[in-house]
């Protein structure tokens, strides 16, 4: 039985010695490919937010937090608005950026590598007049002091468009380039007459503004015949009293035109960063507002940017089943398993044909290996010269006697034993072939 047990360890040695450098070989490509091929997603992304006080900004912070929960690190960039931010994702400075229906087109976007992860919010065109001004129709703003943003916003460019179309041109008002703020500081001052910028409601500076004495928000009377002109602007009413029912604030309905605010990447973004992030907008954008019915955002609506593949499969059928019952990491990690399948698959059925036969060669060469010592001995007693012969059958008998000795001593496994026994027998032919056939030790 120890002898069995012998031989039984001995074929699992060479087992393992024999597809070692298979399993080593299918490791390494599997690793290769794990790493490679679906590389993990990025620890740091970073995103191109907005002016200070802006919804981008504030909305940029909630990502951030949304993000960090699965060990992200969101880096969040200040810039002008929604122009400076398209610049920064055409040049590859930012990851992701939020983006102002209008700023581009779908041509341009395609040309540029850009997706759309979903339309979040309308972000209205508020423009907020000094009491004073007695403008109730955009035509009468000429010869204004009117603050139109940086040109980085995109609100320039937008409320330009605007303009043109009541026949205003870029002469006839005084046109300003401070940034919102600033901006804010010098319409409560009396310096300029009014200011332009495109936010969503819940930025502090239009919550600031709308509660402010001695100023008033422009009534967008004719906003339906906007959205028939400039097709990637909506309608929208801002409802009396929704700012302070006990002050009726707005003492009336006020009609706005709105753009609507994109989350847009580079298509080189990581599919599971696509996927998480478009799950922290259903969360930080989905409910109920001024503007928007529950779950009416994010959208892959109002968009003139593709949806990246892994954002329209969100809307269409929610979460990843992985990540509805898993941690990010795990589930990304389960989600990538397929790499190694492919491997796998790939590797495993041509070496399956490979490694048996191996392992049967090198059982076997210790068997066949003492053959070719039998027949030196063979050759040696054939070529021996006459006066010689007996020392030198003596002298093969004891190399005879040794190799039995040794082969007396070979296990292997219990399958390839009739070949052990064969060589055996075939050492006793040469043996009773001699004239001194008896063992030395005999």
């Amino acid at each position: 039985m120890s002898k069995i047990l012998a031989f039984t360890r001995f074929s699992l040695r060479d087992l393992v010695v024999t597809a070692a450098p298979a399993v080593l070989a299918v490791a390494a490509v599997c690793l290769l490919a794990y790493w490679l091929v679906d590389p993990m997603p990025p620890r740091v992304v970073t995103m191109s937010t907005g002016q200070e006080n802006s919804a981008y900004e504030v909305f940029g912070k909630k990502y951030a937090q949304a993000l960090l929960k699965h060990g992200i690190t969101l880096k969040l960039a200040p810039s002008q608005g929604s122009l400076d931010n398209l610049q920064r994702l055409n040049s590859g400075n930012t990851d992701i950026a939020f983006v102002q229906s209008g700023s581009t087109s779908e041509d341009e976007a395609g040309r540029r590598g850009l997706t759309s992860i979903g339309s979040l919010f309308t972000e209205p065109v508020w423009l907020f007049l000094r009491d004073s001004v007695k403008a109730n129709e955009l035509k009468q703003l000429k010869g204004l002091k009117l603050n139109l943003g940086p040109e980085g916003s995109g609100v320039p460019r937008l409320f330009r468009q605007v303009l043109d179309a009541n026949g205003v041109a870029p002469g006839d008002i005084t046109a300003g380039a401070l940034e919102n703020t600033p901006a804010t500081v010098e319409l409560l001052e009396g310096r300029i007459d009014g200011l332009v910028f495109s936010s969503a409601p819940d930025a502090p500076l239009v919550q600031m503004l709308l509660m402010t004495p001695g100023i008033r928000l422009f009534d967008f009377a004719q906003a339906e015949a906007y959205t028939r002109r400039l097709p990637f602007l909506s309608h929208v009413v801002l409802p009396r009293g929704i700012v302070d029912l006990g002050r009726d604030l707005p003492p009336h309905d006020v009609h706005l035109i709105a753009p609507t605010a994109t989350l847009v990447a580079r298509d080189d973004l990581h599919p599971a960063l696509v996927d998480l992030l478009v799950q922290a907008a259903a969360q930080i954008h989905g409910g109920a507002g001024w503007f928007q019915q529950q779950g009416q955002f994010p959208s892959p609506r109002y968009t003139e940017i593709p949806v990246a593949h892994e954002a329209a499969r969100f809307y269409k059928d929610g979460p990843p089943l992985l990540q509805r019952y898993m941690s990010f990491w795990l589930a990304n990690f389960f989600d990538r398993m397929w790499v190694l399948v492919v491997a796998l698959g790939a590797l495993i059925l041509p070496l399956s044909k490979i490694v048996p036969p191996l392992y049967v060669w090198r059982i076997r060469s210790r068997v066949f290996r003492w053959y070719g010592q039998l027949r030196a001995v063979e050759q040696a007693l054939a070529a021996a010269p006459p006066d010689r012969r007996d020392a030198v059958h003596a002298e093969q008998l004891a190399h005879l006697n040794d190799i039995e000795d040794k082969v007396n001593q070979v296990s292997i496994p219990l399958a390839f034993a009739d070949e052990l026994y064969g060589l055996r027998s075939h050492i006793n032919l040469v043996r009773q072939r001699m004239p001194n056939n008896q063992r030395s030790s005999d």
